[in-house]
């Protein structure tokens, strides 16, 4: 799994001009699957996610958690984050998975941050064609992929 962090003063997702997630200060998650992806990589990410000290503390300094500032979470599926651009100019989409796989795991990806979280995760539709607003922070943007685990 690949996912993209960025560190939000607001998010919101839009879908046939209907929000269907809007947070404040928080995390917004762009997760791609792929067909290798098990549950040992939601739960990696999971951890690593809700554990990642990028929030500043009362002196300026980047060493609080989502969690610790009581933020909010949205969760956009992006099959575009396996694009591969070795050939041409044409991204090839090739590695992303197929709905059949790539829906159950998006939707256990949300339930395990949940879990871990103790707060409802908010999350686009999966496959549709979602509008996605954001303030980054900072900015503050981290990529991780769960096969390159350094």
């Amino acid at each position: 799994m690949k996912v993209v962090i960025q560190r939000v003063s607001g998010a919101s997702v839009t879908v046939d001009q209907k929000k269907v997630a809007d947070i404040q200060k928080g995390l917004l998650i762009l997760v791609g699957i792929e067909e290798a992806d098990t549950q040992d990589d939601i739960e990696w990410l999971t951890g690593k996610i809700l554990k990642m000290r990028i929030f500043a503390d009362e002196n300026e300094v980047m060493n609080c958690s989502v969690q610790d500032i009581d933020g909010d979470i949205i969760v956009v599926s992006q099959f575009t984050l396996h694009a591969s651009t070795k050939k041409g100019n044409r991204p090839s989409y090739i590695k992303a998975a197929k709905p059949e796989f790539a829906i159950p795991m998006y939707e256990t990806f949300v339930t395990s941050l949940e879990k871990e979280f103790n707060k409802k995760v908010q999350a686009g539709i999966f496959g549709a064609d979602m509008k996605v607003s954001l303030l980054n922070d900072g900015p503050v943007t981290i990529l991780m992929d769960s096969k390159n685990r350094e």
